[in-house]
C-alpha cells in the first residue's frame, strides 16, 4: 500500500508520474533527452548558434535591465549566458543536460567568461546551489516546456530566488504560432506535453499576475546573417517584482 503524499512537493511529483516516461522534459530524468537533442551540434538548430536574444539585447540596450546578478534558466548551450557575462553579470546558469552544459562551459571557456553552471533539475537546485537573489532570472525557452502543475514550482522558484525590483525576463511559445493548444487538463489524459505549451498574452498576465508588466511583445524575426536570434514564433516578456 503506497499513502506516501503528505506535502505540496509529494503532489507535484505524483503528478510528474501522470506522465509517460518518453515525455519528460523537465525533471531529472529528462535530462537524458535533453543529451540526445544537443548531441549532435551541427544539426540546423537556430538556437544553437552563440547569439543572444534580440528582446535580451534590447532591454540591456534601453536601459530596463542593468548588469547585476544573473540566473539564466534552461541555459541550453549558453548563448544569453554568454552575453550576461560579457556585459558585467554575475551568471548563474543552470540546464537539465550534461551535454548542454558541456558545450555551454565550453563556449565560455574560449571566450574567458566567468559564469558558474550547475546541471539539474532548477527547482531542486533552488534550495541547494542557487544562492540568490538575482537582480534578473532569464529563461528562454524553458517555461514552455514544463507541464502546468509545474508552474506551481516555476512560481515557488521566483518568489525565493527573484530580488525585490528583479525582472523576470521570458521567452515562450506564442498561440497560434508555436504549441499546443490544448486546456490544461488534457495533457495529463494525453500523457505528454504535445512538443511544448502555447500562451497568450492573457494567460501569461494571469499567471505572472505578483508581477508588474514592463513588455510583452512578440519577438523579432531576425534574418539569417544578424548578430541576434529572433523567432516570430515566441512570445518576450519582461516583468519586475515589486520592490517591496
Amino acid at each position: 500500500m503506497d499513502r506516501h503524499v503528505r506535502t505540496v512537493e509529494d503532489v507535484l511529483r505524483l503528478m510528474d508520474g501522470l506522465f509517460a516516461p518518453e515525455a519528460d522534459r523537465w525533471t531529472a530524468d529528462g535530462a537524458s533527452w535533453w543529451d540526445g537533442f544537443y548531441a549532435d551540434r551541427s544539426k540546423p538548430v537556430p538556437f544553437f548558434v552563440s547569439k543572444p536574444d534580440e528582446n535580451l539585447v534590447s532591454y540591456l540596450d534601453r536601459g530596463l535591465i542593468s548588469p547585476g546578478r544573473a540566473l539564466d534558466l534552461g541555459c541550453g548551450p549558453g548563448r544569453n549566458a554568454l552575453h550576461l557575462a560579457s556585459l558585467g553579470f554575475e551568471v548563474d546558469a543552470v540546464d537539465l543536460s550534461p551535454e548542454a552544459v558541456s558545450w555551454a562551459s565550453e563556449r565560455a571557456r574560449e571566450a574567458g567568461a566567468d559564469i558558474r553552471f550547475h546541471c539539474g533539475n532548477a527547482f531542486e537546485l533552488a534550495a541547494t546551489e542557487l544562492g540568490g537573489p538575482y537582480d534578473l532570472i532569464y529563461d528562454s525557452g524553458c517555461f514552455h516546456h514544463l507541464p502546468p502543475h509545474r508552474r506551481v514550482s516555476y512560481l515557488a522558484l521566483l518568489d525565493r530566488l527573484l530580488a525585490p525590483g528583479g525582472h523576470l525576463g521570458l521567452t515562450c511559445f506564442a498561440s497560434g504560432a508555436m504549441g499546443s493548444e490544448l486546456p490544461d487538463a488534457a495533457f495529463y489524459r494525453e500523457a505528454g506535453l504535445q512538443g511544448g505549451l502555447a500562451y497568450t498574452p492573457e494567460s501569461l498576465r494571469a499567471i505572472f499576475a505578483d508581477l508588474t508588466e514592463v513588455e510583452l511583445r512578440r519577438m523579432n524575426d531576425e534574418p539569417a546573417g544578424s548578430a541576434l536570434f529572433g523567432e516570430p514564433f515566441l512570445w518576450t516578456a519582461l516583468l519586475r517584482r515589486p520592490a517591496s
